[in-house]
């Protein structure tokens, strides 16, 4: 019992004597003293005086202004404006074919003639029988006055009168039908038939498209639905057409959203005078919603993520002559374009703000210096940075190397009166000379 008293006695003074020697080579005075040379001079009579921090060394730009466009990148097709598939209403057989594939075509001219021999015989007896009908109405007319016939004669006269004049109108309209023309002004597409070929009612025969003027249709993301209106422009571009660039205007926005995509179907209209674009091309559509020539624009390397609040480092005066420090500044951030990020609050033009070296800034107030080591990524590009910048407020798409190398020509404005202001008629009245049904 005594030896394990014994042991347990120099187990806890090894431990003292162990935490004695660690604090005494630990200790900030005592290890100052042991590995400082000797003091000198003025030094040596402010022990507790620290050297001024070394200037923390970053890269900053200074805010500039640019013309930003907010706008919104969508994917559409083309269709015509007005577009119709030729039908017989009626079954006969074709006597004369009045155009050629992709002929242009006036409204109201004869496109297709059926076999109307029967029909026009039709209306020659239905003339006759209405000429013996109107005579013996006039007829019993003139006894019922001398008192040699009854009223009911007349009357009996009277509906033969009317139904010889509704088979004179039947049998017209029979006629008029066997002959097709063109709804409105526009071209016509290949045909698939002949003349000879006998066609049941409802038979394509040919298009005809109206193409002085195309719809673009395409789709915005529910959240745009208050920004986009109608008559604002938008840009629109083809891949099977690279380096042309279209202006179209935005006629119409569906009332609906649709549940299932969440977006909100939009359609614009393309003056096309020129005759270059055709129905069923896809296209690439930047809706844009309004422009700002004066928007303060920093390098988006320059803005520091911090939950709902960004924030900059914004290089000031610091207290002593010549000195900077960097000073946390929080921003609100409007529209994006590659590169840049526009900044609605918080900075003015001629700002300095930090693009590089952030992380080495550990507090507010931090001296810092400026160095050149090289512009950052958006401003290699003063030239691009003068140009309008685009401000995507759509999801940004990859682009081509080939589309960035040279943005797409837009295309100057025809003389005279743009189709897509001519407003059309949305109705149409039945007509017997109208052998179509649009499709």
């Amino acid at each position: 019992m005594a030896l394990k008293n014994k042991y347990v006695v120099f187990a806890v003074l090894g431990l003292a004597v162990a935490s004695g020697a660690a604090w005494w080579f630990q200790s900030p005075a005592r290890s100052s003293r042991a590995g400082a040379p000797a003091p000198q001079g003025n030094a040596a009579a402010k022990p507790g005086a620290q050297s001024p921090a070394k200037p923390v060394m970053v890269e900053a730009t200074k805010v500039r202004q640019m013309t930003m466009r907010d706008d919104a990148e969508a994917v559409g097709s083309l269709r015509s404006r007005r577009s119709v598939v030729l039908r017989p209403e009626i079954s006969g057989r074709i006597t004369q074919l009045n155009f050629s594939d992709g002929q242009r075509v006036r409204k109201g001219q004869l496109l297709v003639q059926l076999d109307d021999q029967l029909p026009r015989a039709q209306v020659q007896q239905s003339r006759a029988e209405l000429s013996i009908a109107r005579a013996n109405h006039k007829r019993n007319q003139e006894l019922v006055a001398q008192g040699f016939i009854s009223q009911r004669s007349v009357d009996e006269s009277a509906a033969n009168l009317e139904v010889a004049e509704a088979k004179l109108a039947l049998a017209e309209a029979t006629a008029q039908r066997l002959r097709i023309l063109a709804p409105f002004d526009g071209v016509a597409g290949i045909r698939g038939v002949n003349v000879g070929d006998y066609l049941k009612d409802g038979a394509d025969i040919v298009n005809v498209e109206d193409l002085d003027a195309v719809y673009v249709d395409f789709r915005l993301p529910e959240r745009l639905q208050n920004k986009v209106k109608t008559g604002q422009t938008a840009r629109v571009a083809f891949d099977a057409l690279p380096g042309v660039q279209y202006s179209a205007v935005v006629l119409a926005i569906n009332p609906q959203i649709d549940a299932d995509g969440r977006s909100l179907a939009v359609r614009g209209c393309i003056d096309n005078r020129r005759l270059q674009l055709r129905p069923g091309m896809f296209a690439r559509v930047t809706a844009v919603f309004g422009e700002r020539s004066d928007a303060n624009v920093v390098p988006e390397e320059a803005i520091v993520p911090d939950g709902a609040a960004p924030y900059v480092l914004r290089v000031v005066a610091g207290p002593e002559e010549g000195s900077q420090v960097a000073k946390r500044t929080t921003v609100r951030l409007g529209a994006r374009t590659p590169g840049f990020v526009e900044v609605v609050e918080g900075l003015a033009p001629g700002d300095v703000v930090v693009t590089a070296g952030q992380q080495r800034l550990q507090r507010d107030g931090m001296a810092v210096r400026v160095v050149e080591l090289g512009q950052p990524s958006a401003g290699r590009s003063a030239a691009g940075a003068e140009a309008p910048a685009t401000a995507s407020s759509a999801a940004s798409q990859p682009v081509s190397g080939a589309a960035t190398a040279a943005a797409p020509a837009a295309l100057p404005p025809l003389p005279g009166a743009n189709p897509c202001q001519s407003p059309l008629s949305a109705t149409t009245q039945p007509t017997p000379v109208r052998g179509g049904q649009s499709s």
